[in-house]
């Protein structure tokens, strides 16, 4: 039998600004609106109601340093494997799946 795996909601954040970085693509000015963003958590982006990307962090930077989280009221630049589709006032929502017992 296979374990269930349980989704555990870590944060949201919203995108303040997208900005265009060259060899890497585009990065989400984000602030933490509640919780905390984990750059090992999984991530699942919202347009209005739409679920646009649905993966995980390729990069979590508080400032210029790369970090492993970051808590309400801050901002960070997040980075998306193999996504860039990223608009001004999309949403991030983090979370984690824990094996439920």
């Amino acid at each position: 039998l296979a374990p269930e795996f349980v989704e555990k909601a870590l944060g949201k954040a919203q995108v303040l600004k997208v900005f265009s970085i060259s060899k890497v693509g585009k990065i989400a000015g984000c602030r933490v609106l509640e919780g905390e963003l984990r750059r090992n958590g999984k991530v699942r982006m919202k347009r209005g109601n739409d679920i646009v990307f649905e993966g995980e962090m390729a990069s979590l930077k508080h400032e210029k340093d790369e970090v492993r989280e970051v808590r309400t009221g801050f901002e960070c630049g997040v980075g998306f494997k193999n996504f860039h589709d990223i608009e001004q006032g999309d949403i991030i929502e983090c979370y984690v799946l824990e094996k439920s017992e």
